[in-house]
């Protein structure tokens, strides 16, 4: 029989059974039992209906429509509990624990025929007593059920309450964007792409998608445990530790009060605890082993025996300010991290031999303060810094202000249960090596979590962020729709706040807790153009200003709050109150984004916005695709906002991006198809990249000026599938053009240059250094020169903190459309060890760009700068050294032909 058991404890007296559900033999069936196949878990019913033969991969093809059906019907997990309940000690003081750390999403829950719970919430976790079920089932029923609710068809249900508020769509505002599933996702606490987005598929899965257990607590001594250890879940032989928050911040900090950065640190521990009996004096110790501090015994206050909720207590430990190393992102300092040994003794005893109760935990974690600064900047900075009246609106790491670099993060996969540690470890290794420091954790996916153990999370998020060195930007999953503030809506989202803020407190690398992505803007449109908009604008208020607002930092004094995303800031930090369209003319307020989708001002700079914040920076999405089903099927931009398959507004996506290309490149046309496809898709993610890194290089300019811009997101850094996407990062781990263009402008030492049309100026700008100016072409172009036949190469070398950057610009005076190319005459030279060399032996290669092959994962760096590097003008004379440096873990080629590295640069737009 198959079962696993385990403990955390050394001591053999403190041992709780621990069972893992993935031990028992699941089945999977739909609602009339005309399909039963083997189930998992964790697992989702598309993945297990896969494995067994009934559908094909979702990803492949047009399997997103065909495979519809997997969403309009209902389906049940079942598993027979004998293999645990013949390993089952029984006695008068024991409890047994049902622990789900996800259901997705909709679910009845039945235990030996009795029914335990119904839960429709993803992003939360459930446990549950049980004991009274296992002493005699419900006739011969002896199985685990999770019976499973269609999601869509439960959200159709929901909008036909009574009680459930309608939100409309106009001409002038959409309160609830709708994507593929359309008017269900916000009733629903489930991953909002999930239902469909403008770059993503819409599979609404379901099932266990997160691990679970059986946990038995007993006053008695239980059998030895399996020698295998699990930090999940954390047990005694008679408490089951079902939380520990932590919390490190400066003494008298808060979200409206500064951190005093020279007082002590304040380390609070809170837990949350389920127990079979009472404890009335237990005692928390911590410890920091690497600076050889240790606690007294902090008094933690009585245990009662309680098995139906948890009990939340909480100690405070103060240490020196000087004491600990701080941690910083990685391109400002050492993110450094200690090792804090949590000790729960429950009932200390008077000798030397440790408590039978006694719990221990080790978190990985770091010190270091954090604050969103949203205050009005000064008179004084006003008049001696040339800043534009108005509103603060940027980070502060350990007391000092930084330029956010950064992409925005979706999830990872269309199903979660199924989704690679070594995939996420690659697209964060990959941000670092480009140069972000921040990931924005987009609040229309899922709680990103900590790492694979901890509530189940099955691979690392912010432990990887706290390692690398790059701070995370949090959201709760609130997306591009009004919120209903219904009770059975709220009841739900309360726990789940809670949950996942306590989680996440002890990384260092979060930055923030926003309610929500880009629902601000909605509500200030609603209220000015609908009649009852003043109705949506005060649940707005009640939703994200003060009830969202108030469980956050009830739960954390160490990271701030915001309402949106995208906001106009607040008119006061204490009371929260936001500040929406109360301002004063010619001041600059909160953040702001940039969408834009008209290919003639791409590179026009008098169209960027001038913000304190970019949290979105976005242009055309980047691959070219052709007219057939499969393809049209894949571009969700603009999305069809209804079931139309394909997507009916497919064309002008792809228009989009073609013009772009005809516009500002040569376009792609040769008598070899092939090459032309792959030109096509090239040129797409080219035009893209190239004009983020004006964005990019224009927002970082401003850090100088009246606007004080102090951060810029990308849209996005990675992909959800193989489609038409933002992604700076294909699914596969690939890097596209983008990804190389950022590990050049987000380099900490820029140059690059400002064209203005208008009076026919050039600037070039290096950061942190004077800049020049040149008026009117004539008196920048090189004598007897066309326009045509010239370009601007400008390098910058600096050392910042004893290392070594470099970047690198291009400026061409008229588009590349009409430069006059000529054929660079490229050749590559393979080496040792997957490295090669670049020669132009007839013109400059503009965008000189070398492909790896199909099934290799990896990216190319250059072996004089050691930096990332791709994407450039090849210039006769200076060859350029490359290597490839791959992904053992993600290629499926592990060694390719040399050969089959392909060179491309946009003479081969036009030319064989």
């Amino acid at each position: 029989m198959g079962f696993a058991l385990w403990t955390l404890l050394a001591s053999s007296l403190a041992v709780a059974q621990v069972f893992d559900l993935s031990e028992l033999q699941w089945t999977l069936k739909n609602q009339n039992g005309s399909i039963v196949v083997p189930g998992s878990l964790p697992s989702q019913a598309h993945l297990d209906l896969f494995e067994a033969g009934i559908i094909d991969d979702p990803l492949l093809g047009i399997n997103e429509f065909t495979e519809r059906w997997v969403i309009n019907d209902n389906w049940t997990y079942t598993a027979d509990l004998t293999p645990f309940t013949q390993t089952y000690q029984s006695d008068a003081s024991g409890k047994t624990f049902l622990v789900f750390y996800g259901i997705d999403t909709i679910a009845n829950i039945t235990f030996a025929g009795y029914p335990v719970a119904w839960v429709n919430n993803q992003f939360r976790r459930y446990t549950y007593d049980v004991s009274d079920y296992l002493s005699s089932s419900t006739g011969e029923d002896n199985n685990l059920t999770i019976a499973l609710e269609s999601a869509w068809y439960y959200g159709l249900n929901v909008t036909m309450r009574p009680d459930a508020e309608y939100f409309p769509n106009t001409p002038i505002v959409s309160t609830s964007n709708n994507f593929e599933y359309p008017n269900v996702r916000t009733w629903i606490r489930k991953i909002d792409d999930d239902f469909g987005w403008d770059w993503g598929p819409a599979f609404v899965p379901s099932g266990i998608y997160k691990p679970a257990y059986l946990v038995t607590l007993s006053e008695s001594e239980l059998r030895s445990p399996a020698s295998d250890a699990t930090p999940c879940p954390v047990t005694s032989r008679s408490i089951l530790l079902d939380e520990t928050s932590l919390d490190i911040y400066k003494y008298g900090q808060n979200s409206s009060v500064a951190p005093d950065q020279s007082a002590d640190w304040i380390i609070n521990v809170t837990l949350g605890i389920r127990s079979i009996k009472s404890f009335e004096k237990p005692t928390v110790t911590l410890s920091i082993p690497e600076l050889k501090l240790t606690s007294e015994p902090l008094n933690l206050g009585p245990i009662p025996a309680n098995t139906d909720e948890n009990i939340y207590l909480g100690v405070n430990w103060s240490i020196p300010d000087s004491t600990p190393e701080r941690w910083y992102p990685i391109d400002l300092g050492n993110p450094k991290l200690y090792n804090l040994t949590v000790t729960l003794d429950p009932s200390p005893s008077q000798g030397d031999e440790p408590s039978a109760e006694l719990i221990t935990q080790t978190i990985t974690t770091g010190f270091r303060t954090i604050q969103l600064l949203q205050t009005p900047y000064s008179e004084e900075e006003i008049a001696s810094r040339g800043i534009t009246p108005g509103d603060q609106w940027h980070f502060a790491i350990n007391g000092k202000a930084f330029y956010s670099k950064g992409t925005n993060i979706i999830p990872f996969d269309p199903f979660y249960s199924r989704i690679k540690p070594e995939a996420v470890r690659w697209v964060l290794e990959s941000a670092v090596k480009s140069g972000q420091n921040m990931l924005r954790v987009w609040g229309g996916g899922i709680y990103q979590p900590s790492d694979a153990a901890t509530d189940g999370g099955l691979y690392a998020f912010y432990s990887l962020c706290d390692e690398l060195g790059i701070l995370a930007w949090s959201e709760l999953i609130f997306s591009d729709s009004l919120s209903p503030i219904n009770d059975f809506f709220l009841e739900s989202i309360e726990p789940e706040v809670r949950q996942n803020v306590r989680r996440v407190n002890r990384h260092p690398s979060n930055v923030q807790w926003a309610g929500g992505n880009e629902i601000e803007g909605i509500v200030m449109a609603a209220n000015t153009s609908l009649a009852n908009g003043t109705h949506y604008l005060d649940e707005f208020v009640y939703m994200f200003q003060d009830y969202l607002h108030d469980i956050v930092l009830s739960e954390t004094n160490s990271v701030p709050y915001t309402d949106c995303s995208t906001t106009h800031g607040v008119l006061s930090l204490d009371p929260y109150i936001l500040r929406f369209a109360n301002g004063t003319p010619g001041y600059i307020y909160g953040n702001g984004e940039r969408y834009n989708y008209n290919a003639s001002e791409a590179f026009d700079l008098t169209t960027y916005p001038v913000s304190r914040f970019l949290g979105e920076v976005l242009e055309n999405p980047e691959d070219f695709a052709f007219n057939s089903s499969v393809v049209m099927s894949r571009d969700h931009h603009p999305p069809a906002g209804n079931l139309s398959w394909p997507n009916p507004n497919a064309p002008q996506g792809q228009y989009q991006m073609t013009s772009a290309v005809e516009l500002w490149l040569p376009t792609p046309g040769t008598s070899d198809s092939n090459q032309t496809f792959a030109q096509w898709c090239w040129s797409t993610q080219l035009f893209q990249s190239m004009n983020m890194v004006a964005e990019i290089a224009w927002y970082r300019r401003g850090a100088g000026l009246g606007e004080n811009n102090l951060g810029s997101l990308v849209w996005q850094l990675n992909d959800i599938w193989q489609g038409v996407s933002w992604s700076a990062i294909e699914y596969s781990g690939r890097w596209k053009v983008l990804q190389y263009g950022m590990a050049t402008v987000y380099s900490p030492v820029i140059i690059n240059p400002f064209w203005f049309p208008g009076n026919e100026s050039l600037t070039i700008l290096a950061t942190s250094d004077r800049w020049e100016t040149g008026m009117g072409l004539d008196a920048i172009l090189p004598s007897g020169y066309n326009a045509k036949d010239v370009w601007l190469l400008m390098n910058v070398t600096a050392t910042v903190e004893n290392k070594l950057v470099t970047s690198e610009s291009y400026f061409t005076p008229v588009s590349l459309a009409y430069s006059n190319l000529v054929d660079p005459q490229i050749t590559v030279t393979a080496g040792d060890n997957y490295t090669f060399t670049l020669s132009a032996k007839g013109g400059v290669g503009a965008w000189t760009w070398l492909d790896h092959p199909s099934g290799t994962v990896g990216y190319f760096l250059d072996s004089t700068t050691g930096l990332p590097s791709n994407g450039y003008y090849l210039i006769p004379g200076i060859d350029r050294t490359v290597q490839f440096i791959f992904s053992i873990e993600l290629a499926t080629v592990q060694s390719p032909d040399p050969a089959d590295f392909v060179v491309r640069s946009l003479w081969n737009n036009t030319h064989i």
